[in-house]
């Protein structure tokens, strides 16, 4: 059993880190948590594969916390933020936990930054009893009551990014390299059928299981092929074990990399020279110059100082998470379980992406295509 202790807070005094224990007295029953402030489950990974994300995450969904705070809150109340581990590493799954504190009302909402194989198990726990957003890229369908999900999805991201490599720069052969689980296999079926369109051909694919430490094996397949780019769907720590080994190979001088999951916390631990020739797709990146991420910049820095964790998408969504959820309450507070992802163009919320008044829902934001610049992503194009 871990620590019954609450630990320390992280950031802001609003969040705080929830362990397992904590959801039960001394006896053993499940305890009881006073509704004063209005509390949100933010689910990351902090620990495993995709753990890097989690600082990002946080601090992210800490800045609309504190904007929501100088109102009127969520629901008039305060809001809080209470960090659970949604890794799938985690000793303790987080379906338990989110049950538990579900039962004694612990949490208000959830908002969740997670791969798709946690929200497939939690839309099974959850079951409308609380609104569920869910904020990260992901392969697209999910129209569960009460669940809200706000990510790019294959058809705005991936296509659009292939169309521009197939067509304006005249790549034909493709490796698939992802991990084992929904997203990355069903983004690929995605990518495969458009890549028939463009009469591209695949000539590797290939699913790995989470937590490899040694891609050198994997890179040398791919060597042994005809590929022009490799569509990398590998997350977190995962990917930058891959694309270590890709700049040590010095395969950015046969092939580029393109994935809509690598953002700029992966940069940095890849390191600069092994991120030549290395793409992405998304309608967020840390760089971005609209005025809307000028002003979310400028709130990021002056609570978490200059020596933040570095601006992301992965991370930007769950302050957007937090946004959306703040939205959705004060337009469906009585009604928001028989809502769900389709219903998400209607509500109007505080968006860096540029998607923030009713009818101009989530899945309006503009993507762009950047290439990776050191530490940073620089923008090409608008797709």
């Amino acid at each position: 059993m871990l620590d019954a202790s609450i630990a320390s807070s992280i950031g802001p005094s609003s969040s705080k880190m929830i362990v397992p224990s904590e959801v039960r007295d001394i006896d053993g029953k499940l305890a009881d948590f006073p509704r004063v402030t209005f509390r949100i489950g933010l689910l990351i990974p902090m620990c495993g594969s995709a753990g890097l994300w989690a600082p990002s995450c946080i601090s992210s969904a800490q800045v609309a916390v504190a904007q929501l705070n100088e109102s009127n809150g969520i629901c008039g109340r305060p809001v809080e933020l209470i960090m659970i581990d949604s890794a799938l590493e985690a000793q303790t799954p987080v379906e338990e936990v989110i049950n538990s504190l579900i039962e004694i009302g612990a949490i208000d909402a959830i908002v969740g930054m997670h791969i798709s194989a946690v929200r497939q198990n939690l839309s099974k726990i959850v079951r409308q009893r609380v609104p569920y957003i869910y904020t990260p890229l992901y392969e697209g369908g999910e129209n569960t009551k009460g669940i809200f999900a706000i990510g790019d999805t294959p058809d705005r991201q991936l296509g659009p990014a292939l169309e521009h490599f197939c067509t304006d720069m005249k790549i034909k052969n493709w490796a698939l390299v992802g991990n084992d689980y929904v997203w990355p296999r069903s983004s690929n079926t995605y990518a495969t059928e458009k890549l028939s369109q463009m009469s591209a051909d695949i000539c590797f694919e290939r699913y790995m299981p989470f937590g490899i430490s040694d891609m050198s094996g994997l890179v040398a397949e791919i060597a042994q092929t005809n590929a022009d780019a490799v569509l990398l769907s590998l997350v977190g720590q995962d990917a930058v074990t891959f694309n270590r080994a890709f700049g040590a190979a010095g395969m950015h001088d046969r092939m580029i990399r393109f994935s809509c999951a690598i953002e700029e916390n992966s940069l940095l631990a890849s390191g600069a020279d092994n991120l030549k020739e290395l793409y992405s797709a998304s309608s967020y990146f840390g760089s971005l110059a609209t005025s809307q991420n000028n002003s979310f910049r400028e709130r990021y820095y002056a609570i978490h100082g200059e020596t933040a964790p570095v601006l992301n998408a992965l991370g930007q969504s769950t302050y957007e998470g937090v946004q959306f959820l703040a939205g959705l309450m004060a337009a469906h507070k009585e009604d928001w379980h028989q809502k769900d992802s389709r219903s998400t163009g209607a509500i109007s919320f505080d968006s860096v992406r540029c998607c923030n008044r009713s009818g101009q829902g989530p899945g309006t934001a503009p993507i762009y295509l950047a290439k990776a610049d050191g530490a940073l992503f620089d923008i090409i194009k608008k797709l």
